[in-house]
């Protein structure tokens, strides 16, 4: 391989990584990291903290299992220029929708992730340009969420990701240069935990084979996420409203088989609890104040020492109901993005009819 093929290579990857919110520790080899990024300013602006209070058209991503609890239809979309500070052309997309249907049992909802790491130059052997490719990552998925009893939901996604790092014929990657694989998400929302108000809520992200750029005995694991949070409603009354949310994501990659790998993924960095599995687990905190059902202020704070993304969040909603049946909403966060640049300025938007 020469030195330009191996500066390309390089730089792929290093793309790959630094797009995550979540970035892997040196013995973690998890591929399609984009599956991690969360969508949303909402969740955004408390410190992606949004398991157990998900109830928009985002619920597919955060909590499938919120979904059971919806007897509307909802749609949310987020459109992002990931990193905008430093790469004007990394785009972050995601369409969410779900609706009840009352022949199924249940709310089905649909959601596509789309990811552009921009456009590469391609060089020959020379070092002369030749043209360029483009790197993407995309996921299409289907959801379901069954309501089990007036506090219990639980749900399931099941998705087709494909990545293409590059073309097979710029040899930039040594095999084809893209992966096709599946995955499945499990999710449970309980709701009135021990006091009215406080939900518990559980997704188990990303259970599916590896993905394989090159070959078989080179491919890499999902990112298998294990994602736990509470929320709770401290006050509301006709005017106001108060909620508080804290989360914690351990990402749950290694080469062992998937089932093992549940386990196996808490202590092989050192032993359980240890410092290096301490690190790796990230942390998010964050509170929302609503007024009149208009406006949302809210704050928040995540921790991903392993990540180097630390740092207070913050935004602010708007939401209107036209007709009398229309609700629609309108996000902005401000997040931390780590030490390549302070903020992620993000906008979503919404609607529940």
């Amino acid at each position: 391989m020469n030195k330009h093929s191996k500066f390309f290579k390089v730089t792929l990857l290093t793309f790959i990584l630094v797009i995550s919110p979540i970035i892997v520790l040196a013995n973690s080899t998890a591929a399609v990291l984009f599956l991690l990024i969360e969508p949303g300013s909402a969740p955004g602006a408390m410190g992606q903290a949004y398991v157990a209070a998900a109830d928009d058209g985002f619920a597919q991503f955060w909590n499938p299992g919120a979904m059971a609890f919806n007897r509307k239809q909802q749609a949310a979309l987020m459109h992002v220029n990931w990193f905008g500070d430093i790469f004007d052309d990394m785009y972050y997309e995601y369409l969410g929708y779900n609706q009840y249907y009352p022949e199924l049992y249940g709310n089905v909802g649909y959601h596509v992730t789309f990811l552009t790491l921009g456009t590469q130059d391609r060089l020959n052997e020379q070092g002369e340009h030749i043209g360029v490719f483009s790197s993407f990552d995309v996921a299409a998925g289907a959801s379901y969420g069954y309501q089990y009893s007036d506090n219990l939901g639980l749900g399931m996604n099941f998705k087709i990701i494909y990545s293409q790092l590059a073309p097979e014929e710029t040899g930039f990657t040594g095999g084809k240069g893209s992966g096709l694989s599946y995955a499945f998400d499990i999710a449970m929302l309980r709701k009135n935990l021990f006091l009215n108000g406080l939900s518990w809520g559980i997704n188990l992200q990303n259970i599916g084979p590896n993905v394989t750029y090159i070959n078989n005995t080179q491919s890499d694991p999902m990112p298998m996420n294990f994602r736990m949070g509470f929320s709770y409603r401290a006050f509301e009354n006709a005017l106001n409203k108060v909620t508080v949310n804290a989360d914690m994501n351990k990402l749950l990659a290694n080469n062992d088989f998937i089932f093992k790998r549940l386990i196996t993924a808490w202590y092989d960095d050192g032993g359980f609890m240890s410092k290096i599995e301490r690190e790796s687990t990230i942390f998010g905190v964050g509170a929302e104040y609503e007024y009149l059902k208009l406006i949302a202020l809210r704050a928040g704070y995540m921790y991903d020492k392993g990540g180097h993304i630390m740092g207070p969040s913050f935004g602010f909603g708007l939401q209107y109901t036209f007709s009398n049946r229309w609700h629609t909403f309108f996000d902005f966060a401000m997040q931390p993005a780590g030490e390549l640049t302070d903020y992620n300025k993000t906008f979503s938007l919404g609607i529940e009819f």
